[in-house]
């Protein structure tokens, strides 16, 4: 089933146009890395599809769910470092787009915040102050805040960006882990190895052109066969 669906997409920053007339989908369960230099407008294109404030025409259409229910791992700021919140708390802050409130939906989001803390094995840390940990174990804290707020589909935005080889390592272990267990994942790398060894499909931006298949498709492209 195809989550979302994006035609003719050009936008637009500063006045001037990032990418042109874009047309791909992602299906449930979809793997997608998004490849392309910088400029090229990889994080133009996700905040588009997240719903900022960006000038753009054509259209973007989501099956069963709305921009406001993805999660979105963004690159790691120094203010998102410098946090100063407990680990539970900087999860639990995934829940504040979800529009529910009352003690009843908070118990049930702990509930739901604790458990993805386990499945990423980061419930001995709940107590601990983001900012006293390692770059790692706060970029896996940032990416179940994103999970406390995904239905179907997780954006991330360079996950591995500053992390020591081990952590990079861990990070895509858990990421392929959530993406066998069911979530979809839009990934901007700039690891092209891991894209084309870890992704399903593969949309490269690049001078005004744009290329959308599988993985399987896009070593044909690069290798000229197509």
């Amino acid at each position: 089933m195809s989550l979302i669906t994006v035609k003719n997409l050009s936008s637009f920053y500063e006045g001037k146009k990032v990418y042109e007339n874009l047309n791909f989908t992602v299906q449930e369960g979809d793997y997608l890395c998004i490849l392309g230099e910088n400029g090229s407008g990889k994080t133009t294109l996700m905040k588009t599809v997240l719903g900022f404030d960006i000038k753009h025409s054509g259209t973007i259409k989501f099956n069963g769910f709305s921009n406001r229910e993805i999660g979105w791992l963004p690159q790691r700021t120094q203010h998102q470092i410098d946090f100063p919140a407990s680990v539970l708390e900087v999860v639990m802050s995934g829940f504040a787009g979800s529009g529910f409130f009352g003690a009843g939906y908070k118990k049930m989001q702990k509930q739901q915040a604790i458990g993805n803390m386990k499945l990423l094995n980061i419930e001995s840390i709940a107590e601990k102050s983001f900012g006293e940990l390692s770059g790692g174990q706060q970029q896996k804290v940032l990416l179940c805040r994103a999970l406390c707020a995904a239905k179907k589909v997780i954006l991330l935005d360079e996950p591995v960006t500053s992390l020591d080889e081990s952590a990079a390592e861990e990070m895509y272990d858990i990421i392929k882990k959530l993406n066998d267990n069911g979530m979809t994942i839009i990934m901007i790398s700039h690891d092209v190895t891991h894209a084309v060894n870890g992704s399903k499909h593969i949309l490269k931006l690049s001078d005004n052109d744009f290329f959308f298949g599988t993985k399987e498709e896009y070593q044909k492209f690069i290798a000229g066969d197509i």
